[in-house]
């Protein structure tokens, strides 16, 4: 059997804060409370839990979520964004804001949750050797667009 990722923990200093806010943006149902947990399904079998009780909030490190959608599914969320006027950032450093990537051939965009933490919607799974075909890589510009 292949290894298949079941969940993750993410920290938050408002667990349900968070989980709502990624049920938000990707039309999911509304976070569930499991254990010390505030749960988000996001398909595939995968949870996101968020504990706001595991560490202190000053020990919070950022962490980063990347989700694979498609075309629709990017529309969508990315009209969510742009609707709540949330910051959004073409690459993983914020070195270019209120803007998409286009890597692979497709379209990414970064939002940050209310932890800081970087949640990346993306419709092209981004490969190594794709990457370094597209020339992009270390110190190298994220191939953004409006």
């Amino acid at each position: 059997m292949p290894v298949q990722l079941d969940h993750t923990i993410i920290h938050a200093t408002d667990k349900f804060a968070s989980a709502r806010f990624l049920s938000e943006l990707i039309d999911g149902p509304e976070p569930q409370a499991f254990g010390p947990f505030a749960a988000v399904p996001v398909g595939n079998g995968l949870t996101i839990d968020y504990a706001d009780s595991l560490v202190p909030a000053d020990a919070i490190v950022m962490q980063h979520l990347a989700f694979l959608v498609s075309e629709e599914e990017f529309d969508e969320i990315f009209g969510r964004i742009q609707e709540r006027g949330l910051p959004y950032w073409a690459d993983p450093h914020h070195h270019e804001p209120q803007r998409i990537n286009h890597l692979m051939g497709g379209r990414g965009v970064y939002v940050n949750d209310p932890d800081g933490h970087a949640i990346e919607f993306l419709t092209r799974t981004h490969t190594l050797a794709g990457l370094a075909e597209a020339g992009v890589g270390a110190g190298a510009g994220a191939g953004s667009g409006a």
